[in-house]
């Protein structure tokens, strides 16, 4: 069932209902059955999989902590296995049927894929590999109870498209009693809103026009692809916010907290803090697990290790978001910009002192934001001959602007995204008076509800009743 569709929405409140209604020692135990029951309506060979998947890491956590001599041998079992199965469900078009044609094959592991229904593979299996990593350090104990690790793994609210969770702050929720508080209850219909908001009113009718762009790129000319260019990252912005915002929420209502996934990232000044920004949860996961452990392991390299780090780190960023060339060029040039601003911190920062403040922010901004603008020709492409094509088209200038659905429609998304996003710079540029505004809002029911209400009416106008796929569920 769509996280973004009404039925799910209401059968998820309803369930949130009956959770409270229920003795506290059966809660985690309920929660489990409902992520079942969720996995089950994609494919019952999935949730079979996550089943098999839970226990092998439960029990190989269990069995890296008993120490030696077999404790390191089961890390790395653990830790390939994992890898393993991420190359055989996601990977395999890109790592492994290739060699069944070396060896003039007819195979491919689709038919594997299209049983197992690998639904946000990329999401658990770094949940999975992070959770052996932390017993194996030392960082954190294994966990000793299956339901609430079950959980950890494939809770319904996140399983698509995360956030990615430690199992270090996740499971002590579930451990805990997870009693009624009715700010759990505000605060999660509050997110639940805001996330079917920036899904249905704009990331949809972005959507259309963005996607439609990258379908047909031989029926559009130039202006058309530099409105996508600048649109792009909105889109996405939105759309995954908007994921965010309902996980989060529905997650909220049965007390539990996610793991906040985006900090006002389009006002980043630089590359670098743009991705301490943006889809947080997976660059800490990466940051933590593979940046730092990298830069210290080569640290004797000086500067360079660090620079090495990241060139390693980012190209794994990108090959986690596909198997094809286009996700490892996205990576390197995430990396290459990142490392560019390391090394010339120095000079930038001489350049910049001699500019007032003001101008030194906005060209940070603005340069940040186009930079990522034009990486995502990489991300939206399904091909690297697709890249080639689109930046090809940008140098056209004959044409008109095409717009593939209502431009009533387009242009209320576009207004909605806007506002928005002028009151992320409020809110970031002006502390104090955001603060009396958020206030006013806090203190002034009327003006609270009419607010929700006008959010309310917009969704429901924009709503087709159809599925719209999250861009962030294809990993």
């Amino acid at each position: 069932m769509d996280i973004s569709s009404f039925s799910f929405a209401i059968i998820a409140i309803i369930a949130g209902l009956v959770f409270y209604l229920l003795p506290v020692a059966y809660r985690v135990f309920y929660l489990v059955l409902l992520s079942c029951i969720f996995l089950a309506g994609f494919s019952v060979w999935l949730m079979l999989y996550m089943v098999g998947y839970t226990l092998f890491n439960f029990y190989t956590g269990k069995a890296i902590a008993v120490g030696q001599p077999y404790r390191a041998a089961f890390y790395r079992l653990g830790i390939g296995i994992n890898l393993l199965q991420l190359a055989l469900l996601k990977y395999h078009s890109f790592l492994i049927d290739p060699v069944f044609g070396w060896f003039h094959r007819d195979m491919t592991l689709d038919p594997l894929t299209a049983i197992i229904l690998p639904l946000g593979i990329s999401f658990f299996t770094l949940q999975g590999i992070g959770y052996l990593i932390n017993v194996y350090k030392g960082w954190e104990k294994p966990s000793q109870q299956l339901l609430p690790f079950s959980l950890y793994i494939f809770f319904f609210p996140k399983f698509l498209s995360g956030p990615v969770e430690r199992s270090n702050r996740f499971l002590p929720q579930i451990t805990n009693d997870l009693g009624f508080d009715h700010r759990n209850l505000t605060a999660g219909f509050q997110l639940i809103l805001s996330g079917f908001f920036k899904k249905a009113a704009i990331a949809n009718q972005l959507g259309y026009f963005v996607n439609d762009v990258y379908g047909n790129l031989d029926y559009y000319s130039g202006p058309t692809l530099w409105m996508v260019v600048l649109l792009q990252p909105v889109y996405l912005y939105f759309d995954f916010s908007g994921y965010t915002d309902m996980a989060l929420g529905f997650a909220r209502l049965f007390g539990i907290r996610l793991t906040p996934n985006f900090e006002r990232p389009f006002l980043a000044e630089n590359v670098s803090v743009f991705w301490r920004r943006f889809h947080m949860s997976l660059t800490n996961w990466f940051n933590d697990y593979i940046f730092k452990q990298v830069s210290f392991k080569y640290r004797r390299w000086g500067n360079y290790a660090p620079a090495f780090a990241v060139f390693l780190t980012f190209t794994l960023f990108g090959i986690w978001h596909g198997a094809g060339w286009q996700f490892m060029a996205l990576g390197f040039i995430q990396a290459a910009a990142i490392n560019y601003e390391f090394f010339t911190k120095r000079q930038r920062t001489w350049l910049f002192s001699k500019t007032n403040k003001f101008t030194k922010v906005w060209v940070g901004r603005i340069f940040t934001y186009s930079f990522y603008a034009f990486s995502l020709v990489f991300f939206f492409s399904p091909n690297i001959k697709t890249v080639g094509t689109f930046f090809k088209g940008l140098g056209i200038r004959s044409g008109s602007m095409l717009l593939s659905q209502s431009k009533w429609e387009f242009i209320a998304a576009l207004s909605f995204a806007v506002i928005l996003l002028l009151l992320e710079l409020y809110r970031n540029d002006f502390e104090s008076p955001y603060k009396r505004l958020a206030g006013y809002f806090e203190k002034n029911a009327i003006a609270r509800y009419a607010l929700l209400y006008v959010m309310l009416a917009a969704v429901l106008y924009f709503y087709t009743g159809t599925a719209n796929q999250f861009v962030y569920q294809q990993f």
